[in-house]
């Protein structure tokens, strides 16, 4: 698929002003100004910390004994709409350095990265694809929501984090999954055919500001050319080993409607699908700039730190309707 246009707004003073208070590239600011009307409470909650999640992972316990080995370590939890996620209320420690995280009785997890999984709704013994897995948080979902039961192809491109990857499923209990090192925009190639397909694709990032400040200004135009290049080459290749009738859920942790909105409206203009309805955060955007978008759209969904207390995320489901070749 052929590289669209990337959306730009005039520069003004409060663009200019907001840019240099916070340390934000300009282009940044000057379009979540006019992608959103509550941009300041965006880029205000990008400064604080957000709250921390994990996912107890019922592969290896159940919920209540391992809410139970934390409070008795001095930890406090709450429920969070997200079945399995529960908020870090309070952490004497790092939640990474306890016994139970180590045997894998929870995945440290922001809650917009447990919603693909969800939505994905992967049933008993059916074949998932996952497309873009390391460092396996939504792998090893997958494979607790399937009760390790049918097959997960977890396939990593980039060789120096399958080790992560296959660490992660080895220390949740995940016996259902194989890991592929290729490419993923290939897998059309080996002729496999998934009953649905996850596709947590690369983006540039700008919902993890967060974590990562230096993406105030790492991230430009062409970056999101390149990354809206590469998420379409993805996309299709999903639609291609779907079966007819099978679920893709495409995520980004990206604001950009570039990688998000844009992406799903080219698949929504070309290609035998259909959205389907996320039950968690805000919908989609209907518009950006002077693109507007198919009323669908709204079935899609997105998350806010001002909002949500969770990292920028984007979330849609998609159902094939006739096989792609």
């Amino acid at each position: 698929m052929e590289k669209g246009p990337v959306i730009d707004f005039p520069s003004t003073r409060k663009s200019r002003t907001l840019a240099e208070k916070y340390g934000y590239s300009e282009f940044i600011v000057r379009r979540f100004l006019n992608l959103f009307d509550d941009a300041e409470d965006l880029i205000e909650a990008m400064e604080k910390p957000l709250p921390e999640y994990i996912r107890i992972n019922t592969l290896k316990t159940d919920v209540e004994r391992a809410i139970d080995s934390l409070e008795k370590r001095g930890f406090r939890l709450r429920e969070t709409p997200f079945p399995f996620v529960y908020e870090l209320v309070e952490s004497p420690f790092s939640p990474g350095a306890t016994p139970e995280y180590l045997m894998g009785y929870y995945y440290i997890q922001d809650a917009s990265s447990a919603v693909p999984p969800l939505v994905l709704e992967p049933e008993r013994d059916e074949v998932v694809v996952d497309m873009c897995a390391s460092p396996g948080g939504k792998t090893t979902f997958i494979a607790q929501l399937m009760e390790n039961s049918g097959a997960i192809i977890a396939v990593e491109v980039n060789r120096d984090r399958l080790d992560a990857l296959a660490h992660n499923i080895h220390r949740c209990g995940v016996l259902n999954t194989v890991i592929l090192h290729m490419d993923a925009r290939k897998l059309p190639q080996t002729g496999l055919k998934a009953d649905r397909v996850l596709l947590d694709a690369p983006c540039t990032g700008e919902g993890i500001i967060h974590k990562d400040p230096t993406r105030k200004k790492s991230r430009g135009p062409e970056d999101l050319l390149f990354c809206s290049t590469l998420q379409k080459g993805l996309i299709v290749s999903a639609l291609k080993i779907l079966r007819k009738g099978g679920v893709l859920v495409y995520s980004t942790c990206s604001l950009a409607p570039e990688e998000n909105e844009m992406v799903i409206q080219t698949l929504l203009e070309r290609y035998p699908i259909e959205l389907m309805d996320v039950n968690y955060g805000s919908p989609g955007l209907e518009r950006a700039g002077s693109f507007r978008f198919s009323e669908d759209m709204r079935k899609t969904r997105r998350f806010y730190p001002h909002l949500h207390g969770t990292s920028g995320f984007f979330v849609a489901r998609i159902r094939l309707k006739e096989e792609v070749v």
